[in-house]
């Protein structure tokens, strides 16, 4: 996958998407905010009578139905959200943004940039499904990415597993296991004030992300 780590300022613009634009569609329909990731970037899942989705591809705001699919490259906040169908801004009731809703400001969206966010979301969405099926075969978690964190996680008996694209805590991509203190054994895999974090640099496929969340269940207290 592409190892050029995303920027902060190009990683604000898909992020703000999230939040702003793509969240929200799925919010005035369903009442949920929860996103999955999809070929190219992350999407809603589908909803409505005509199983419509909107998602954002790379470089481009995608909607999908039964009728067809349109797509246009992305601009700012205010046209992703007039082709999506909605006004942009974060449900503020539900949670507060990370971002900058301005309609009219020109969004950063670098492609290569683009790319290494989506191709690492597609690797921690992949090794999380696995380690659901792992974890409870008959019932395994679904995997979801949260507009205002931008990361992909489940929650499995209190303990999140998730990989995020960058944040103000860490800068690079990177998985982590997110538990109580009290739930943590004491040794040197906890390496961050939430759990435990690992570097995309050191996880190269999804069975190396399967491996760092297993290894956050086998250092939990017993």
């Amino acid at each position: 996958m592409d190892r050029t780590s995303p920027n902060p300022t190009t990683l604000e613009s898909p992020h703000a998407l999230a939040e702003h634009v793509v969240a929200v569609a799925l919010y005035a329909e369903t009442g949920r905010i929860g996103l999955r990731v999809g070929p190219g970037g992350f999407s809603t899942p589908p909803f409505a009578d005509d199983r419509r989705t909107v998602g954002v591809d790379h470089v481009d705001l995608v909607v999908a139905s039964a009728e067809g699919t349109r797509r246009a490259h992305l601009s700012t906040l205010g046209a992703a959200a007039q082709l999506a169908g909605v006004a942009p801004g974060a449900p503020a009731s539900v949670y507060t943004p990370a971002t900058v809703c301005d309609p009219d400001a020109p969004l950063d969206i670098d492609p290569v940039s683009a790319r290494a966010v989506a191709q690492w979301h597609a690797l921690g969405d992949d090794a999380l499904r696995r380690w659901a099926g792992v974890l409870d075969p008959a019932a395994p978690a679904h995997s979801t990415l949260w507009p205002e964190h931008f990361d992909v996680a489940i929650e499995v008996d209190g303990v999140t597993y998730g990989a995020s694209p960058g944040d103000d805590d860490i800068a690079e991509p990177y998985l982590y296991v997110g538990t109580p203190a009290d739930r943590r054994s004491s040794d040197r895999f906890w390496n961050a004030p939430f759990g435990a974090a690992c570097s995309w640099e050191a996880i190269s496929d999804a069975p190396d992300a399967l491996r760092f969340f297993q290894s956050g269940h086998w250092h939990l207290k017993e």
